[in-house]
């Protein structure tokens, strides 16, 4: 005889995709692991990621849950400053913040620049993604489902379900993490940092240039960066440029991508996940 959870499961989601199981598991520790239950049933997702909006400069990453490793890494990179490139951006931010889930633009390489497209799908191995998001209290909660290179791109019968059930679970996905992180803390990921830059082939580094690097991947302004540092803008540039020409790079986006890269091949190299992470 079937639970009370699977006959409701059932009653809420005739087609038995699990979205009913997923809409009671709001707010408990669980949902992540219901969620990514529900869109492999739907879709046969490999990873998902959920990011939170308070406004148009700031990103959070509260959940990732799934096939890729590094899914931490990359949650923290895009929350702490590749956000800004991402092109869905527009749509997110840029027209009217109604309460009615929306579905993103479908997954195309052009969308892309060359630095991003490499970081977040080449390395991470995904070939294709499904994006839906909702505007609740302020904010907006930006949900992607992944498919990885095992997997081959969606089907167009996968993401005409995705589409057909993003509005409930962008839903679930709102109100799930308005209760269970109303106050979203980013990783502490300084001290890692430190560690990181003291070998190969960080370990090139001058310790001011070092300094100066670290400030600019926990978000710091070349003008914040002087004051803490008690130097010049004129100093933080040289710093700056000094670093980028040793590491063999030339812009902010490479030396997050070099990071990126060496954390997820560190054995022990992962910050402290975001609220929810599975694997």
């Amino acid at each position: 005889m079937a639970g009370t959870g699977e006959a409701a499961d059932r009653s809420a989601d005739p087609g038995g995709y699990g979205i009913g199981r997923t809409v009671l598991s709001i707010g408990a520790p669980e949902f992540p692991k219901a969620l990514m239950r529900t869109v492999s049933r739907l879709a046969a997702v490999d990873h998902c990621m959920v990011f939170w909006f308070p406004d148009d400069r700031t990103a959070h990453c509260l959940m990732t849950a799934g096939a890729i490793g590094s899914g931490p890494n990359l949650g923290d990179a895009y929350a702490g400053h590749f956000h800004c490139a991402d092109p869905n951006k527009d749509s997110l931010l840029g027209g009217p913040r109604a309460a009615a889930p929306i579905v993103l633009p479908s997954f195309e390489r052009r969308m892309y620049r060359r630095d991003y497209l490499k970081l977040f799908f080449e390395d991470a191995g995904i070939v294709d993604k499904f994006a839906t998001a909702v505007w609740h209290n302020g904010g907006c909660f930006y949900a992607n489902f992944y498919r990885l290179s095992r997997s081959g791109p969606f089907t167009a019968a996968q993401s005409a379900r995705l589409a057909h059930a993003a509005p409930p679970l962008a839903a679930a996905i709102a109100r799930h993490f308005e209760r269970a992180a109303p106050a979203p803390q980013q990783a502490d990921i300084a001290p890692l940092l430190r560690t990181l830059f003291a070998a190969a082939p960080f370990a090139v580094l001058t310790a001011r240039e070092r300094e100066v690097c670290t400030k600019i991947l926990l978000g710091f302004s070349s003008e914040a960066i002087a004051a803490h540092l008690a130097i010049s803008p004129h100093s933080v540039l040289t710093y700056r440029r000094r670093a980028y020409e040793r590491l063999g790079i030339s812009s902010q986006n490479e030396l997050f991508a070099m990071v990126i890269r060496a954390l997820a091949g560190a054995p022990h190299g992962r910050p402290v996940a975001s609220p929810s992470t599975i694997n």
